[in-house]
Order: structure tokens, then C-alpha cells, then sequence
């Protein structure tokens, strides 16, 4: 009865612990919700790692691309890799598959994708357009900044020709009033000119920048103005200096 009892015992120890174990186990597997709302096991980076790639086949207008990605992967995941085939951001991308879209968080293996699936490839159209307008804005800007590097050029030449007329009156030599007020329509054009070019951004700074330097030279050549008819021209006279015949000597003979 004793060794009955042992047995039993024993049995009974050795199924609980089974029973047990398979509990314990059942208590570490982690489950998720997929799309569809099936509910299964949920993937773990080691399960990841285990699973197979996929040669995916990705058709992107006339462009074909051979992809190979971990058949455990999700469309979102996919699209990364793309990007450095196509250059196309995850966000610019649409995945069709089997006729139907798929979204970033949907699993390739749970989609039927399998080696050599064929996936299809198309550039959003929102982002399409919103890259013809980023286009467009950046050819405006350079041609903004060719167009003011331009009018900067023909500053220096103008402000040079100031510094010249400034330090010609400071040294007291009067300036033809003419030179001054051509100078002044010249630095009035590209006034005009920078009034003419559409900027933002940078291209505004140094749009702000030339108008600054043009005003400066207008406001300069105005006051050299008021200083060169203050100067005194200077008066140029000649000398002449007269010379006494020398005396005759000479004698002259007549002759019959």
C-alpha cells in the first residue's frame, strides 16, 4: 500500500511538473493582433532573425528592381530599402500588391508575398506635386540670387567711382557737378533693378544688403555735392615774358 501510494505519488508529481512546464510556457508566449484581425504569436527580433528573405520583384514605371528583404518584414520596412534604389522618400511611396495598397504596417508574409512576388512601385501624387512646387521655388530662388549677384557687381564698380570722387574733393579738386548726378541715376537703376527681383529667404538678406549699399553711396555722393561747391576752382595763368631786341651791329656797304 505504502509503494501504492509512491507510485501515485510520484505520477502525480511528475505530471504537475509537465503540466507546469507546459503553463509556464504558455504564459511566455506574447500574442498580437495582426490585420484582418487575426490574433497571433507575436514576432520577437530572434524570430526575425530566423526567418528567411525574400527575392521581391519591384516594378517602378519602366525601372524593375530586385529587392531581397526578410520575409517577416513589413511593407513600411520595405519601402526603406527601396528609398536607396529609387531615391523616393517611404513617404513618397505607394506598394501595391495583388491589386490592392498596402500599408506601412502591413507583414509581407501575412499579404501572400512570397519569392519573386511582383510588387508595384508608384510615386504619390501628392508628393509628386509638392516636388514640382519645391522644384519651381528653388529656380525662382537661384534666379533671384544670380540676378542680385549681378546688380552687386555693378554696386562695386559705382561704389568704387564714389571713393574716387571723395577723395578728389577732399584733396580740394573740384568735380565736374555732371559726373556726381550721373553717378547718382546709375546707383538709382539698381535701386530699381533690386525693387524688381522677387526673394525670400537668403536671397532677401542679400537683397536688403545691396538696396542698403546703394542708399549709402546716394547718401554720400549727396553731401560730396554739397562739398564740391564749396571748392574753389583753381585758376590757371601764363606768364609771358618779353625780350629786348639785341642791339644792331651789323653795317651795311652800298655799292654803285
Amino acid at each position: 500500500m505504502m509503494k501504492g501510494r509512491s507510485d501515485y505519488s510520484g505520477c502525480m508529481s511528475e505530471g504537475s511538473a509537465t503540466t507546469t512546464s507546459s503553463t509556464s510556457k504558455d504564459e511566455e508566449i506574447e500574442w498580437e493582433m495582426r490585420p484582418g484581425g487575426m490574433l497571433v504569436q507575436k514576432r520577437t527580433e530572434k524570430s526575425d532573425s530566423l526567418a528567411p528573405n525574400l527575392l521581391i520583384r519591384v516594378a517602378y514605371g519602366a525601372l524593375r528592381y530586385e529587392i531581397s528583404v526578410n520575409s517577416q518584414a513589413t511593407f513600411g520596412e520595405l519601402k526603406k530599402l527601396l528609398t536607396a534604389e529609387t531615391g523616393l522618400q517611404p513617404g513618397e511611396q505607394r506598394l501595391i500588391f495583388r491589386g490592392k495598397e498596402r500599408e506601412n504596417g502591413d507583414y509581407l508574409d501575412m499579404c501572400g508575398v512570397k519569392g519573386r512576388s511582383k510588387v508595384i512601385l508608384m510615386e504619390d501624387p501628392s508628393s509628386r506635386e509638392r516636388r514640382a512646387i519645391e522644384m519651381r521655388r528653388n529656380a525662382k530662388i537661384q534666379t533671384a540670387h544670380r540676378a542680385i549677384s549681378d546688380v552687386s557687381m555693378e554696386v562695386d564698380k559705382l561704389a568704387e567711382q564714389v571713393s574716387a570722387i571723395e577723395k578728389s574733393i577732399s584733396n580740394g579738386t573740384k568735380v565736374p557737378e555732371v559726373q556726381i548726378t550721373t553717378l547718382i541715376e546709375m546707383l538709382m537703376r539698381q535701386a530699381i533693378k533690386l525693387d524688381g527681383i522677387a526673394a525670400e529667404g537668403d536671397a532677401s538678406a542679400q537683397k536688403n544688403l545691396q538696396g542698403k549699399r546703394v542708399q549709402k553711396c546716394v547718401e554720400t555722393l549727396d553731401v560730396l555735392k554739397i562739398s564740391n561747391g564749396k571748392v574753389k576752382p583753381v585758376i590757371v595763368t601764363t606768364k609771358w615774358e618779353t625780350f629786348d631786341p639785341p642791339p644792331t651791329t651789323a653795317h651795311w656797304e652800298f655799292f654803285d
